[in-house]
């Protein structure tokens, strides 16, 4: 895959795919590793395989070899808790001049790996079932690049700094790079026992195995920004203490939300793994409660990422709304800066740290080109209030919410129509800055590209959406006079967009309107996610509705960022014509909320079928928007994030939108409302069970059933004061 930079333009393109080999991932804080099905780390090409920290590839290559080969494969796979990585591999033919001396499948080599607190912990047991004494090199090949993950993707740098001499002990090996930044990024290998021998690129173990004798290694592999030797010798952690941390960790982050049990096994696992991916993006961040958007090439807090995430797990977990509303209000812009793109009450699209971000050599050390970002965020700070009634934190958040309307208000409407677009200040920002960010995103119905400032239809529902939500924050807090002007002007906006977005030929809404008021007379998906927002007019929803299940528009697998046969339809690409889980779930609960079950539930169907065929029943960031073929699953997207933040969290959206499933403050903050609205579920559902759900100050279990017209709901359990409203 590559990265490369033409006009100051950002683009991120596969130019070698890993999609061949299924990869491993592993995400701790601000640590993640990726591995090949082996547990190696291979230096191909510019593979993004590595051991990164804080943006930083700290470790390029980890590979293991038995007598000096590769061994065979037996299996590999990541706990469905997502705290480890095993692999079972064993011995090849071995020779010795041409000599068998080891006969395949003789030796047995169990590998586990997992993260912890910036480390990397390695356990490899190696057992013989041979019937006599075998002779047997163990050997961990390594290299440390010290590349950031801009330059993985492609970036080429005029220079870089420079590679430190190696520094070691009996058992300790410290690779070191001090960077044009000024700072010394090192990578320490500890050894457990100290191995026969340990050099600057490998360390080995000479071992005479007896019949049925087992050894176990251990290898810790630490980062740090600033040590350059090895640290004083400690007794290691024992990998089994590291490994009961990670899962209590894991146990504890579960716990903060609802369970979900459903009679699909195969549903359960995509929840299961669904909701155990949004655990590792959250774990051990220093932004605490904000999951990090995806990996490998955006773990990293992202403003818009974070905000439809929480928005999407907000029924299960509420907590990492609270998590993403804090961080985003304590980044939020306050003054005006072109080359951050920068506007006071503006929302944070990204942070990154590493040399790049560091030096200004790329503009995401802290970057606000996002147009969505700002009212998004005022529509969490709506839901989360819905969701949980907690006035005491909206009160502390709405000086921000203020400047976020502010901002929509001021900078966000740039040429004073009263929809809100954008353009770039900054001349190594995104050109595009709406959720489909690519370049050649955004474009008229011959193809030829809109020119700025851009309104993009779903940005006009954002901001509708986030007026009414403000409104309802104003009225709770008692500013009553601020909540009719705000529902004013989300009336008014209304108004004025359906005039200006609908194409009644087309049916649906067009994508966008350039910078000379034109339409851009295109079927896409945003449609859909003006649906979401509820800004469409009831009849003209009912006409998109209907478009975006059109062939054209859904492939079989879900509904396609553009419909085929437009201009730039290519079903292989990012932006124009593939599939995004988060979006469909967005259009989803959009047909929903204008009453068409039918549709939504055909959508989770073709999202749950196609998780049969991804690895570990984990939904991508992306896949190609091919048409679904008889007795085929859908194609891969060459370097998609997987696991994807948005991407996981989509599946319990789609459960919500199927369910109707809402809540409700009551003026009584010691009552609760959990409402089902006209509730459905399709037929590989039968029943779906639901416990340690949240409501106000209470709990509750619930079991839904599915029946041949509607779906009876039953309270299990329930702990405090919550009313229950069911609309068949």
């Amino acid at each position: 895959m590559e990265t490369i930079r033409i006009e100051d333009r950002w683009y991120v393109l596969a130019t070698s795919s890993r999609t061949d080999d299924r990869t491993r991932v592993l995400k701790n804080g601000e640590t993640f590793a990726v591995f090949d099905r082996f547990g190696d780390i291979q230096p191909i090409g510019t593979g993004e395989q590595g051991l990164y920290h804080q943006g930083t590839r700290f470790l390029s290559q980890l590979e293991l070899r038995l007598n000096g080969q590769r061994p065979m494969l037996l299996g590999s796979s990541v706990k469905q808790d997502n705290t480890l990585l095993t692999v079972d591999v064993t011995t090849p033919d071995l020779y010795v001049s041409e000599q068998l001396e080891v006969l395949k499948g003789t030796v047995h080599a169990f590998r586990a790996a997992l993260l912890s607190e910036s480390a990397c912990h390695q356990r490899l047991r190696i057992a013989s079932y041979g019937n006599q004494a075998i002779a047997l090199r163990v050997t961990l090949l390594f290299a440390a690049d010290y590349a950031d993950i801009f330059e993985v993707r492609g970036v080429r740098r005029a220079r870089r700094g420079e590679d430190l001499s190696p520094t070691h002990t009996e058992e300790r090996m410290v690779l070191a790079y001090r960077g044009l930044d000024g700072i010394t990024r090192s990578t320490e290998i500890a050894c457990s026992p100290a191995p026969t021998l340990l050099a600057a690129d490998r360390l080995e173990y000479t071992l005479q195995l007896q019949p049925r004798e087992t050894v176990e290694l251990n290898v810790t592999i630490a980062f740090d920004p600033n040590v350059r030797t090895p640290r004083a010798p400690s007794p290691h952690a024992p990998f089994a203490t590291v490994l009961a941390s990670a899962e209590k960790a894991v146990r504890e982050g579960r716990a903060r939300g609802c369970t979900v049990e459903t009679s699909n096994a195969q549903f359960n696992d995509l929840l299961q793994r669904a909701s155990a991916d949004l655990v590792m993006l959250t774990a051990g961040n220093p932004e605490v409660g904000y999951p990090y958007a995806g990996v490998p090439w955006y773990s990293t807090p992202f403003g818009r990422d974070g905000i439809l995430t929480a928005l999407e797990y907000l029924w299960v977990d509420p907590s990492m709304a609270k998590g993403v509303l804090s961080y985003l209000a304590a980044t939020q812009a306050r003054e005006e800066s072109p080359e951050q793109d920068a506007e006071p009450g503006k929302i944070l699209h990204e942070t990154r740290k590493g040399e790049l971000a560091t030096l200004g050599e790329i503009p995401f050390g802290r970057y606000y080109g996002t147009v969505d970002g700002t009212p998004l965020f005022v529509v969490l700070a709506g839901a989360y209030f819905r969701r949980t009634g907690d006035l005491e934190f909206l009160r502390g958040l709405w000086p921000n919410v203020e400047r976020a309307l502010a901002w929509i208000e001021k900078y966000g409407d740039i040429d004073g129509d009263g929809f809100v677009e954008y353009q770039r200040k900054s001349n190594k920002g995104l050109a595009q800055q709406g959720w489909k960010d690519s370049e050649d995103s955004v474009f008229h119905q011959d193809g030829s590209a809109a020119e700025g400032p851009i309104a993009l239809a779903e940005v006009q529902g954002y901001v509708y959406k986030a007026k009414l939500r403000a409104a309802d924050l104003a009225h709770a807090l008692g500013h009553t006079a601020r909540a009719v002007t705000l529902r004013s002007e989300a009336l008014q906006l209304r108004t004025q967009f359906d005039r200006a977005f609908w194409c009644d030929d087309l049916g649906c809404f067009a994508l966008a309107l350039d910078g000379s008021k034109r339409p851009c007379r295109v079927r896409t998906s945003n449609s859909g996610q003006v649906l979401w927002s509820g800004i469409a007019h009831p009849a003209h929803a009912e006409r998109a509705a209907k478009t975006l299940l059109e062939p054209a528009s859904f492939s079989g697998w879900g509904v396609r960022t553009v419909a085929k046969g437009e201009a730039r339809y290519n079903p292989m690409s990012y932006h124009n014509g593939s599939i995004w889980p988060h979006d469909n779930a967005l259009i989803a609960m959009g047909l929903a909320r204008c009453g068409f079950k039918d549709k939504t539930q055909r959508i989770l169907g073709a999202l749950f079928d196609a998780s049969m065929f991804m690895d570990l029943h984990r939904l991508p960031e992306l896949f190609c928007g091919f048409a679904r073929r008889p007795n085929e699953g859908p194609t891969l997207y060459p370097v998609a994030c997987s696991p994807q933040a948005w991407a996981s969290a989509s599946v319990f959206y789609l459960l919500q939108a199927c369910l109707g499933l809402s809540f409700r403050p009551t003026p009584n903050p010691d009552r609760a409302r959990l409402s089902f609205d006209h509730p459905r579920l399709p037929d590989f559902l039968n029943r779906v069970e639901i416990r340690r759900l949240r409501v106000g100050n209470g709990t509750i279990d619930i079991d839904l059933q599915r029946h041949a017209r509607d779906v009876g709901v039953n309270v299990l359990n329930k702990e405090g004061d919550i009313e229950v409203s069911v609309t068949l």
